[in-house]
């Protein structure tokens, strides 16, 4: 049986980006669905599990817009579509209102400048994954409101296909086996996340086995986005990185040591080795580059951050949900040691190895010459510090994915491109869904929640000012 409906927008995925454009296009009179595959009230997706932090590069979204698009050309190492980075340098700002007029709330989290407008009420600070009732979680409820009151509809369905007309979307198909809904519309504004749900998509893009990488999001996005958006034509953005973080090894068996505590501030102040001992990686380009070469390594479950107390006191107190104490007081496996020798022993590591790889670093640092390192260690904005003051610690690691960097490429208003030129009419792309903006060399991060809301907006506007011309 098939069920036919009419809308003037169709969004696909109710997360910050989707809700954002949904509630962005009632705004401005459109008749509106958003299709949600999630069936609980409180559905799962990244943007209800993030730190709901509104950020770009780590720095103030309300900064100086030229001062952003450099903030983003460092960031993504140079890799980013101007006209992208430039919309959201521009409209961020902006997007931070919007929202908050729409019932979300901010705090601020003292001089911290990438941490001047946290969704509130703020996540406690201690490990493990709390999500019900904080920020992220009462937005999007907001959200939800704001859209039935304006006279949206939610639909609790999966997307299936795109409509298309002469090269135009003009819709979405939904449903199951037995229900089918067609869904015409207007335009359709794909905002389903990322395809770090879906492990054969993984596979095939990165080469990562996703089965030995910790899902650190909800792993609700599987690509059905893209999937749909190639099959009418669209181009895809390299889809080799994701943006995660180094985690505690014990995440695959002990739920409190993720999403939180994140262990980048050990391993990239001190030095991430293997079971020879053997560093592999230059530490310094940052937790989201060390954690896309953990995922790759042939065995990605044998690594380790070494540190001294000097590093456990400081950088490890540091962070927003510190390892020091939080991983040990969630349980997570802390190897402390007099010696380097003994440190090795205890966790298996080849003894020869870790030192000769302790000595060549500490070596290296004191002479300033960390460039004859062997992978080249970075010495900036990280910068590393010696492994010379007892006790010294082992902490075994994994690689945390949240979501997928690459996926749908758009142009600065939210509109797919199309792989023959030009753009598929009708259809835009939103989110964690979209590449072209973030990712690059496995860094490159950017900010989810502010990319979403961002670019929400600017579709939802584009939408609104095309049907009214």
């Amino acid at each position: 049986m098939t069920t036919q409906h009419s809308f003037d927008v169709v969004v696909v995925g109710a997360g910050i980006a989707g809700l954002s454009a949904a509630n962005r296009s009632a705004q401005q009179g459109l008749k509106v669905a958003v299709l949600e595959r999630g069936q609980e009230e409180r559905y799962l997706c990244n943007s209800r599990y993030s730190g709901g932090v509104l950020h770009i590069a780590c720095h103030n979204a309300k900064d100086d817009p030229d001062k952003l698009m450099a903030v983003i050309r460092e960031a993504t190492a140079g890799k980013a579509d101007p006209a992208l980075a430039r919309a959201l340098a521009t409209r961020a700002g902006q997007a931070i209102d919007w929202l908050m007029k729409e019932g979300a709330k901010y705090i601020r989290v003292g001089n911290i400048v990438w941490q001047q407008h946290v969704l509130a009420p703020p996540r406690p600070i201690v490990a493990g994954l709390d999500w019900k009732g904080r920020g992220p979680d009462v937005t999007l409820r907001q959200l939800v409101t704001n859209l039935e009151k304006r006279g949206g509809s939610m639909f609790r369905l999966p997307a299936l296909e795109l409509m298309e007309r002469e090269g135009q979307c003009v819709g979405v198909v939904a449903g199951d086996a037995q229900q089918r809904h067609e869904f015409c519309a207007r335009a359709v504004v794909l905002a389903d996340g990322g395809f770090q749900g879906n492990a054969s998509l993984v596979k095939q893009h990165m080469g990562i086995d996703l089965t030995r990488v910790k899902t650190r999001g909800a792993g609700t996005g599987v690509g059905d986005g893209m999937r749909m958006a190639t099959a009418l034509g669209a181009q895809m953005s390299e889809l080799n990185y994701f943006y995660g973080h180094m985690l505690s090894r014990d995440s695959f068996t002990n739920d409190r040591v993720w999403p939180y505590p994140q262990l980048d501030e050990l391993g990239t102040v001190g030095m991430v080795v293997n079971e020879a001992g053997e560093r592999f990686v230059d530490e310094g380009q940052g937790g989201v580059f060390v954690a896309n070469t953990i995922a790759r390594l042939a065995n990605p479950l044998s690594t380790w951050a070494i540190l001294d107390q000097a590093i456990w006191e400081g950088p490890g107190r540091s962070a927003r949900i510190p390892a020091n104490p939080q991983l040990a007081q969630a349980g997570g496996t802390i190897i402390k040691a007099d010696t380097i020798g003994e440190l090795a022993v205890k966790t298996g590591i080849t003894v020869q190895g870790l030192q000769n790889s302790v000595d060549a670093y500490n070596a290296a640092l004191s002479e300033g010459q960390l460039q004859t390192l062997r992978p080249v260690r970075t010495a900036k904005p990280l910068v590393p510090m010696a492994i010379q003051k007892a006790p010294f610690y082992a902490v075994p690691l994994c690689a945390g994915m949240t979501y997928t960097f690459g996926g749908i490429l758009t142009d600065e208003n939210a509109r797919v491109a199309s792989s023959r030129g030009g753009v598929v009419e009708g259809l835009y792309a939103v989110g964690a869904t979209t590449g072209g903006l973030e990712g690059g060399t496995g860094g490159g991060y950017v900010g989810g929640l502010i990319k979403g809301v961002t670019f929400g907006m600017l579709a939802a506007e584009h939408v609104a000012q095309t049907l009214k011309a």
